[in-house]
C-alpha cells in the first residue's frame, strides 16, 4: 500500500507539472531532482570520498542541466566537455586528496553523461512543439511496460533475462512490458495527439521500452557493483529518485532524437 500511495502521488504531481507548469518552474522541478538523482549517485558509487569530492561531481553533472534552460541541445552538448574540463580541474589540484583519482575521474565522469547529459534531454523535449504531450506519452510508455513487465513477470515468468545482473527479471516480464508500452502508447496517441501515424508511434513505443529495460538495468549494474540495493530511501516503497528515473534517463534523449530528426511527427 505504502509503494501504491508514493507512486500514485509521484506520478500526480509529474502529470500537474508536465500538464500545466510553466516552462521556467518545469526546468527548476526537473533541475532539483536532478541535483538530488546525482547526490545519490555520488553517495553510491563516491561514498568513500570526502563530501568537498561528491560535491564536485555534483555542481559539474548540474552544469548540462543548467544549459537546457534555452531548449536546445547545442549549449547542453557544449557544457558536457566543460564539466569534464572542471572535473579534471578539480582531480589536478586535489590529487593527493583522492585515494584514487583515476576511478573517481571516470565514475564522476560517468555520472556526468548518464545523469547530467542524458537527464537534460527531459528539459530538452520539454521545449520542442507538443513537448508536454511528448512527456506525457513517454510516462504512459513507462508506467505501462512497468506495470505489465511486473505482472507477466510475476504470473509467467520462469526463464531469467539477465540474472547476472538482475535476478528479477524475466523474459516474460520483457514482452508482457512490450506489449504494454505499445499499447498504452496507441492509447495515449489517440487521446493527445491530433494527428499522428499509428505504425511510427508502435514501433517507437517499442524501442523505448527496449531502451527503457536497458536504462533499468544500467542502474542496476551500478547498484549490484557497489553492493546496495537502492539508491536512496527519499520515495518510501521505491527507493530513491534515481530508482524512479533511471529508464527516463535513456528514453528521454531517444525520444528527443526520434522527434528532432523528424521520425515522429505529428
Amino acid at each position: 500500500m505504502k509503494r501504491f500511495i508514493t507512486g500514485l502521488l509521484v506520478c500526480s504531481g509529474w502529470l500537474a507539472l508536465v500538464m500545466y507548469g510553466a516552462f521556467p518552474l518545469f526546468w527548476l522541478v526537473v533541475c532539483l531532482l536532478g541535483a538530488l538523482a546525482l547526490h545519490e549517485y555520488g553517495s553510491v558509487v563516491l561514498s568513500e570520498l570526502s563530501p568537498a569530492a561528491r560535491a564536485a561531481g555534483l555542481c559539474c553533472g548540474l552544469l548540462p542541466f543548467l544549459a537546457a534552460f534555452n531548449g536546445t541541445v547545442e549549449p547542453v552538448a557544449a557544457f558536457v566537455p566543460l564539466s569534464l574540463l572542471v572535473l579534471v580541474a578539480f582531480v589536478v589540484f586535489r590529487y593527493r586528496e583522492l585515494a584514487d583519482p583515476f576511478q573517481f575521474l571516470c565514475r564522476a565522469g560517468f555520472g556526468i553523461m548518464y545523469v547530467g547529459f542524458c537527464g537534460a534531454h527531459l528539459i530538452l523535449l520539454r521545449h520542442e512543439p507538443a513537448g508536454g504531450e511528448w512527456l506525457l506519452w513517454l510516462t504512459g510508455i513507462t508506467v505501462g511496460s512497468d506495470t505489465l513487465a511486473y505482472y507477466t513477470g510475476r504470473r509467467f515468468g520462469k526463464r531469467k533475462l539477465c540474472p547476472a545482473v538482475s535476478p528479477g527479471k524475466t523474459v516474460a516480464g520483457f514482452v508482457g512490458g512490450l506489449v504494454g508500452s505499445v499499447g498504452v502508447s496507441v492509447l495515449i496517441a489517440e487521446l493527445l495527439f491530433v494527428s499522428h501515424e499509428p505504425l511510427k508511434m508502435a514501433l517507437a513505443a517499442a524501442l523505448l521500452s527496449c531502451v527503457g529495460v536497458l536504462g533499468d538495468l544500467c542502474e542496476s549494474v551500478i547498484k549490484r557493483a557497489m553492493a546496495v540495493k537502492d539508491s536512496g530511501s527519499l520515495l518510501p516503497g521505491h527507493g530513491g529518485i534515481l530508482d524512479r528515473v533511471d529508464s527516463l534517463l535513456f528514453t528521454a534523449p531517444v525520444l528527443y532524437i526520434l522527434v528532432r530528426f523528424g521520425f515522429l511527427v505529428l
